[in-house]
């Protein structure tokens, strides 16, 4: 492994569970084994989501623990859609970086170390899809076709999703250091 980039964490957000889709912005959040304490998505566990393989009603290993997003790529998506700005929190995002601004093209097995000590390992690029779209669109109502512009906008850009390594708090302000495979 070779460490590529080191960033800040500019956001650290909950997803209630009563409040999804849209996060809660936190001066600091907890990893546990499950994911971000408090998280809609933690759990060592969840439903399969692809039947592919397994039943949708079969329980799996979460690998969608932790959501993490760029600024720098919520930019060019707010660009692309031409509006002031993307909040992560529209994203039900966890954790907004600054300083990887491909953050979305980190491959499977990246670590990221943050200072205080937790630990995520990327599991893939989260997918665009309209649900943060009309997130969007309810904060933009002067402009129209958002919730289904969103997708295409994001596409190599939504972020990354992660599971907990190790288990600690990360702050508002806290580095970490990106180790790719």
């Amino acid at each position: 492994m070779k460490q590529t980039h080191t960033g800040i964490v500019k956001a650290a957000l909950v997803m209630h569970p009563d409040m999804s889709p849209i996060s809660t912005s936190e001066q600091q959040i907890t990893l546990t084994w499950d994911g971000v304490e408090g998280d809609k998505h933690a759990g060592v566990s969840m439903s399969a989501d692809s039947p592919d393989f397994y039943s949708r009603d079969s329980e799996v290993r979460n690998t969608r623990q932790v959501s993490l997003v760029s600024e720098e790529e919520l930019a060019k998506i707010a660009a692309i859609l031409d509006v002031p700005e993307l909040q992560s929190a529209w994203l039900g995002a966890n954790l907004l970086l600054s300083g990887i601004g491909d953050l979305t093209q980190l491959p499977s097995g990246t670590r990221l170390i943050f200072s205080q000590g937790a630990g995520l390992v990327v599991e893939d690029s989260n997918p665009p899809c309209t649900a943060p779209g009309q997130v969007v669109q309810d904060n933009y109502t002067d402009k129209s076709g958002l919730t289904t512009a969103f997708p295409k906008a994001a596409l190599s850009k939504r972020g990354l999703v992660a599971w907990v390594e190790k288990p600690g708090k990360i702050n508002v302000g806290d580095s970490v250091q990106v180790w790719e495979p």
